[in-house]
């Protein structure tokens, strides 16, 4: 990925992108496209709307009621970390251009080990990738 050179884009790159930046960017690479899977999956879903951009912000002005926490939790949200912004952004571009493949078998949902949510009872366990756990209903 490294050799890859800087990419930048439109509205849906930068949505996906900053998605890869708050969400996942202490991940691998591998989950950095897992989560950037999630994301695709969802815009390609009936179930959910269908740009990359309303996908992210969906539930966005409730409080923790959104479905990407970093743009609803109160808190400003800062690219700080350049290098960590141009990997990101590399996998932004290949995913949307269908380089990911199928990490998490289809999954629309995923959450941190870290937490155990309600909601995860519900659905399939697809994968589990870095501190990322996948599901599909």
């Amino acid at each position: 990925m490294a050799e890859q050179p800087y990419i930048e884009g439109g509205p849906e790159w930068r949505c996906l992108a900053e998605a890869l930046y708050f969400e996942a960017r202490g991940e691998t690479i591998k989950g950095q496209f897992a989560v950037a899977e999630v994301i695709l999956n969802r815009v390609e879903s009936t179930s959910f709307p269908n740009t990359a951009c309303k996908v992210i912000n969906q539930g966005t002005g409730k409080r923790y009621q959104c479905q990407f926490t970093y743009t609803c939790d109160g808190h400003a949200e800062t690219i700080n970390e350049p290098l960590a912004w141009e990997m990101v952004g590399k996998v932004a571009r290949l995913a949307m251009a269908g380089a990911a493949g199928n990490l998490t078998d289809g999954a629309k949902y995923y959450h941190t080990t870290a937490v155990r949510p309600r909601w995860a009872r519900v659905f399939t366990h697809t994968a589990t990738i870095g501190v990322h756990k996948f599901y599909r209903s």
